[in-house]
C-alpha cells in the first residue's frame, strides 16, 4: 500500500507556473505506476498527467506542452511541473497511485479517462488557483 501527500499548490495570475510535489510511501514506490487528477468545481475528475515505472508518460490534450511529470524514485516523490496556467487549470490536484502491472499501458502519450479506475491510492489534494 501507499500513502500519498501533495503539496505546492497556490494562487498564481494566468501564465504563471507552479510545480507540484507529491510524497510517497509506504512501498516500493519504483514500481508503481503514477497520476496527476484535476477536480474543478461544476466538472469530472480528470487526468492530467501520468508517468510508469519505464518513465513513458501520458497528458490530457488539454495540457500538453504546459505541464511536465517526472518521478525522482530516490526521494520517493512525484512532481507536476505547470507552466503558462490559464484559470481553466484552477482545481484540486490530487496525485494517484497503483502497482504499474495493475494499470493498463494505454496509448503513449495520452491519459485516457478509462485508466481513471485503476489507480486505487489517492492523495487527499492540493488546490490551484489562477486568476486571469
Amino acid at each position: 500500500q501507499v500513502q500519498l501527500v501533495e503539496s505546492g499548490g497556490g494562487s498564481v495570475q494566468a501564465g504563471g507556473s507552479l510545480r507540484l510535489s507529491c510524497a510517497a510511501s509506504g512501498s516500493t514506490y519504483s514500481n508503481y505506476c503514477m497520476g496527476w487528477f484535476r477536480l474543478a468545481p461544476g466538472k469530472e475528475r480528470e487526468g492530467v498527467a501520468r508517468i510508469r515505472d519505464d518513465r513513458s508518460t501520458g497528458y490530457a490534450d488539454s495540457v500538453k506542452g504546459r505541464f511536465t511529470i517526472a518521478k525522482d524514485n530516490a526521494k520517493n516523490t512525484l512532481y507536476l511541473q505547470m507552466n503558462s496556467l490559464a484559470p481553466e487549470d484552477t482545481g484540486m490536484y490530487y496525485c494517484a497511485a497503483d502497482y504499474c502491472p495493475f494499470v493498463p499501458a494505454g496509448v503513449s502519450g495520452t491519459f485516457p479517462k478509462s485508466l481513471e479506475r485503476f489507480y486505487r491510492y489517492w492523495g487527499r489534494g492540493t488546490q490551484v488557483t489562477v486568476s486571469s
